[in-house]
């Protein structure tokens, strides 16, 4: 092990050792956050939410938490995966102090949804730097996909409601940056909505869009905007109005989906979408 810096630790990998450390996978999902920034984005966005004399981070409690869900967990208590190899995720924190931690931060509302948006933003911004010609951004446009999914519950979760395929769960509005046709997409919005939230409800999309837009890099970002419930061309007109003149945003609506995984591209027939151009205006494709 090497020098800890941020949340997590160095780690040094030898073929030659007989120990057996069990989620090594998880290495790679910890070197990414601490080499984007992530950790310490995070920790200094939740610092209001750090008790004094506190022993976890609660910027690092919930990375840890964002790691279980990566590795297989479907709880607030599978962290234990981490907790079991404390050399290679650090101090994790116990079940009770994430549920305090989780409480904490849902009883802030929209104030620590910020912190972390803002967070993250700033470290996409980062690492599209650090991609340079890889970069989503790098021809001059950035691809934004908006699309239902469903996500299935199999009991009385909160919010679960019958879909509109006669299944049972949740029906989020996702964001995803296209990474073109050799990469997936990036994650960049989830607007969590009951299972019987409508596919076409302009409110929605308008927010799932501001949500998305203010991931993106600053000259992409939209100006202040609230969300209106006008309807199909009330939608158009408001988005074109959320982009800076300086950025290209291509916004592709989706139809109905059902997505297991990462977003298959479907035909161009069966999307609405909009382009806001350098100059700051708009045209529906």
């Amino acid at each position: 092990m090497k020098k800890r810096i941020g949340s997590y630790r160095r780690v040094r990998v030898e073929g030659g050792g007989r120990a057996v450390v069990s989620q090594a996978g998880g290495v790679l999902l910890v070197e990414t956050v601490r080499k984007a920034g992530l950790d310490t984005a995070i920790s200094a966005a939740l610092t209001p939410w750090r008790k004094a004399r506190a022993v976890h981070d609660p910027g690092k409690v919930l990375l840890d938490v964002a790691l279980a869900v990566a590795l297989g967990g479907d709880c607030l208590a599978d962290v234990a995966l981490l907790r079991a190899e404390p050399a290679v995720f650090g101090p994790v924190a116990s079940d009770p102090t994430v549920s305090r931690l989780i409480d904490t931060l849902a009883a802030s509302g929209e104030k620590a949804l910020r912190a972390i948006r803002a967070a993250r933003a700033e470290v996409r911004q980062h690492v599209w730097g650090l991609a340079g010609r890889e970069a989503p951004d790098a021809g001059g446009m950035v691809t934004v996909d908006l699309d239902g999914v469903l996500v299935i519950a199999h009991s009385d979760k909160e919010d679960a409601a019958p879909t509109w395929k006669r299944t049972y769960g949740h029906h989020p509005l996702m964001g995803f940056v296209d990474h073109g046709p050799g990469g997936t997409g990036e994650p960049v919005a989830a607007l969590l909505r009951p299972g019987n939230a409508g596919s076409n409800t302009a409110a929605d999309h308008i927010t799932a869009v501001q949500l998305a837009l203010s991931q993106l890099p600053k000259e992409y970002r939209p100006r202040a905007s609230n969300p209106d419930p006008h309807g199909f061309r009330g939608r158009h007109s408001r988005l074109r109005g959320l982009a800076r003149p300086a950025g290209t945003v291509a916004v592709l609506f989706g139809g109905h989906g059902d997505h297991r995984g990462d977003p298959q591209p479907r035909a161009e027939g069966s999307r609405l979408g909009l382009v806001t151009s350098r100059r700051g205006g708009g045209r529906d494709p």
